[in-house]
């Protein structure tokens, strides 16, 4: 049964009370561009299948020069995701936010520059600190041919789009694992109604969030509340058989996620700092409990205050040391008692991404070695019972 999403799938499930953006993607909040890439290669005499790729988002168009507000969230902290020391002490995003396996983190690293001495050599001397998320891939490809390159960055930098998200077995979530079936990329939006501070005009704001999810155990999966991991796992033959099953322990690393949330609406860093924690409620609806294995990182960042923020163009070009003239901003923020349905938009939209992640996966093999996708018919018929 081909999808895309989960709403395609189970078109009853009730996920909040927040209508998506039109996209139903991370991309639904203007101004944000994402560009995924897979990377695939057939064995060889010198290494395994590779499965591998890089997902690339701008936080703004000229991310080198003009800086977001932005929030981080350990929830688990076996994982990596560089520049976030920066973004705890500043609360300033002036990076893309590069994300891909593991053994790519390196070449991300160095992509993010080579973009700028290529293509802003204006800018290659502005303080960025590269910001780089990675899960682990190697149950699908063969980590050790480092496959991605700071070539695929410069790439994913150069063509970065508004086009919602592919999903799925895309971008860095090409050889991912979610749940023990095939996981990936994963994206979603939720469009808040709300008011304009100055007066007091309705508008609305978006909450959009990108997942690449790599984690979790299959009898924990659960659908809208239903724990269908542990009901398909009934279903198996091999538990059927059994007079009680229990799911075989691995050695290997339980794996990790990492969630990227953007918004329109004017926080200040703490406030995306608490944005960036509801990834938590939504993670843990779909059945992620931040095992000790799993790196469990989310960032958070705000599209507003475009005009007032840092501009790298004060750190370059001679002059005054800017660092000692005090500069006054004339910055908006949402009054802290009004961001409740942001945070319920962001648990939302996370659980959402989770789902669509795993719907839109297809099955994976590496070396006789097969990560099967979710059985989305046998999904699809147990949760008849659940939604009217």
């Amino acid at each position: 049964m081909p999808s895309s999403s989960i709403r395609d799938v189970l078109p009853n499930l009730q996920i909040g009370v927040w209508p998506p953006g039109p996209k139903n993607s991370i991309t639904d909040v203007e101004g944000v561009l994402v560009h995924t890439q897979s990377i695939h290669a057939p064995a060889s005499d010198t290494h395994d299948a590779v499965n591998t790729g890089v997902t690339t988002i701008l936080p703004r168009k000229h991310w080198y020069r003009d800086c977001c507000y932005a929030g981080i969230c350990r929830f688990n902290g076996a994982g990596e995701l560089t520049g976030s020391h920066w973004i705890a002490e500043t609360g300033l995003l002036n990076s893309p936010i590069i994300i891909t396996g593991t053994f790519g983190i390196g070449a991300a690293h160095q992509g993010v520059y080579e973009y700028l001495c290529r293509d802003q050599p204006e800018f290659k001397e502005a303080p960025t600190l590269p910001v780089v998320g990675e899960t682990w891939d190697g149950q699908l490809s063969d980590v050790g041919s480092f496959a991605v390159t700071p070539d695929h960055i410069v790439t994913g930098i150069r063509n970065a789009t508004s086009d919602a998200v592919s999903l799925g077995n895309t971008g860095g979530g090409t050889g991912m694992v979610c749940h023990q079936y095939k996981g990936g990329t994963g994206s979603s939006s939720r469009i808040i109604a709300g008011h304009d501070i100055q007066d007091q005009t309705k508008r609305s704001y978006t909450v959009g969030v990108l997942v690449q999810a790599n984690y979790g155990k299959k009898r924990n999966l659960r659908i809208g509340g239903v724990p269908i991991g542990r009901l398909l796992m009934e279903q198996d033959e091999k538990a059927a058989a059994a007079a009680t099953y229990q799911e075989p322990n691995t050695a290997r690393k339980d794996g990790s996620i990492i969630i990227i949330i953007a918004t329109d609406a004017p926080l200040h860093p703490l406030q995306l700092q608490r944005l960036a924690t509801r990834a938590t409620v939504g993670l843990s609806r779909v059945g992620g409990l931040g095992h000790n294995g799993s790196g469990d990182i989310f960032l958070a960042f705000s599209t507003a205050n475009k005009d007032a923020l840092q501009n790298a163009g004060n750190w370059i070009g001679g002059g005054k040391d800017p660092a000692f003239e005090p500069k006054l901003l004339q910055l908006q923020a949402l009054d802290e008692n009004t961001i409740n349905e942001l945070m319920e938009g962001a648990a939302d939209a996370t659980e959402e991404a989770i789902y669509n992640a795993l719907c839109a996966a297809e099955t994976m093999t590496k070396a006789g070695h097969t990560i099967e996708a979710l059985p989305l018919d046998r999904v699809k018929r147990i949760m008849e019972k659940y939604l009217i």
